[in-house]
């Protein structure tokens, strides 16, 4: 009896494993805080992936996976085989503040469109107009162009594009130009409001790119190679305009100014609001998922903590924390600079609500193109490359009303979109590999990133990733 009384006591010594999932449900206190929680299952449903273990041989414990290695990295990437010209880089960017980064490919996407082949590029839609560099290019390069809608929220940036595409326009008297101080999800409204009949009809071209312009980017984000740039003064005039015109926005790490990071003033929730209102909990995530900073249960404590001494007020006081969290830890004199640019990004992210506004501006812009009609999208972050990717597949791969009863038609859509085959056609030299499927086609089955050329001149470059889908 005393045996069978000790084993029943092992057995209940080691308690069944119960795995819990849950997400926190921000109550009370700012109403802004409830529109994160949207992209919150996504993101950790990416996150488990990365979390597999494999069992080891000898004694059944647990092996962590071997890091991958710069070799198998850059499989999953195609680099740009587009020479990188200099000359025409600089002399479509704005010296000032920004140079568009893949130029050179953004023009040979669209190259397909012109004024000599059966398709000619008719319209055009920039969504982040930015300095207008892409957009000046692509006016210059399509004389058929009859109409052009660029978009932009940044104030600053849409003053100046309005001034260089009007100019461009000058030469051409045929060419509609609108200019709008709008969010690309508002693409539908925008173009209902040029003409009723674009809706219908479509446009042949969109492009976003989702680099922040150096114009909003200041300090930390300003990288373009001095290389680049012979004169030394020059150099000096852009940080100098960079600091002085955009530190009271939020965005610069070395500069001091408000915790704003609003894209659109006119908006309401701002980054202070988020590190002095918000759970502790919910700050935490922002800086682990959108910021994928490894050091953020530390920064999370040091957030809270200065709560208790009056709150973070401004990038400055902020920028110390960081500082002072950092340099006890990793990253020497200048490793918080990574650091910090992680949670500013993180923050802005968040302030703007990015990531759900980028998935439901892609539905929105494919909606919007005619037939044969391209969008193309440059990415600069991996969880905005990854809405991107899923979004394109999920794109040509969606039912439509009328399709949802036939399951055989249904099935075979599913397999084409799995068909995925390599184009050695001389027609459009650029694109590699494939994926077809019953609602367009991804043009690029991995995305292009730029030629060594580029990344070595223009490091702004060197996380760009380049996406391109085809209306059927």
């Amino acid at each position: 009896m005393a045996a069978l009384k000790l084993s029943l006591l092992a057995s209940l010594s080691s308690p069944p494993k119960f795995h819990f999932h849950w997400t926190g449900i921000l109550c009370g206190g700012r109403t802004h805080s409830s529109i994160f929680l949207r992209n919150a299952s996504t993101i950790t449903k990416n996150n488990n992936k990365k979390k597999k273990k494999k069992k080891g041989n000898d004694n059944g414990g647990i092996v962590a996976a071997k890091p991958e290695s710069l070799a198998e990295k850059m499989k999953k990437r195609t680099r740009s085989d587009i020479e990188f010209d200099k000359e025409q880089a600089m002399g479509y960017g704005d010296t000032a503040s920004h140079v568009p980064v893949m130029l050179c490919e953004v023009l040979e996407l669209f190259s397909c469109f012109s004024s000599s082949s059966s398709s000619p590029l008719r319209s055009f839609v920039d969504c982040t107009l930015g300095a207008a560099g892409h957009s000046s290019a692509i006016i210059r390069a399509h004389p058929e162009l009859e109409l052009y809608v660029g978009m932009d929220v940044d104030p600053i940036a849409h003053e100046r594009a309005r001034a260089r595409i009007h100019s461009l326009c000058g030469d051409s008297s045929h060419l509609k130009a609108h200019i709008f101080m709008r969010n690309f999800k508002n693409i539908k409204s925008v173009l209902r409001e040029v003409d009723e009949e674009l809706l219908s009809s479509g446009v042949d071209g969109i492009l976003m790119d989702l680099g922040m312009s150096s114009m909003q980017d200041a300090g930390e984000g300003w990288e373009f190679n001095r290389n680049l740039l012979e004169n030394s003064h020059i150099v000096a005039s852009i940080r100098m305009e960079m600091y002085v015109n955009h530190a009271e926005r939020g965005f610069s790490v070395l500069a001091n100014g408000p915790l704003d990071m609003r894209m659109d003033p006119q908006a309401t929730l701002t980054a202070e609001d988020i590190l002095n209102s918000w759970p502790d909990t919910e700050v935490g995530r922002i800086l682990r998922e959108y910021g994928e900073e490894s050091n953020w249960r530390s920064l999370q404590n040091k957030i809270v903590k200065a709560r208790l001494l009056g709150g973070l007020h401004s990038t400055g006081e902020l920028a110390d924390l960081i500082r002072n969290t950092t340099c006890r830890t990793r990253g020497g004199r200048q490793g918080w600079i990574k650091t910090a640019t992680r949670v500013f990004q993180a923050l802005r992210i968040a302030v703007n609500d990015e990531l759900k506004t980028l998935e439901d501006s892609l539905y929105a812009c494919f909606d919007c193109l005619a037939s044969g009609g391209r969008l193309a999208v440059i990415s600069f972050h991996s969880l905005e490359d990854r809405i991107v990717k899923q979004t394109f597949l999920n794109i040509i791969d969606s039912n439509s009303e009328d399709e949802k009863g036939e399951e055989g038609e249904e099935e075979q859509c599913r397999e084409d979109v799995r068909n995925i085959r390599v184009d050695n056609g001389e027609r459009e030299a650029w694109i590699k590999q494939m994926i077809q499927g019953r609602n367009g086609t991804i043009l690029t089955k991995r995305p292009i990133t730029p030629s060594e050329e580029e990344e070595r001149l223009n490091r702004r470059s060197r996380s760009a990733k380049l996406r391109v889908i085809q209306k059927s």
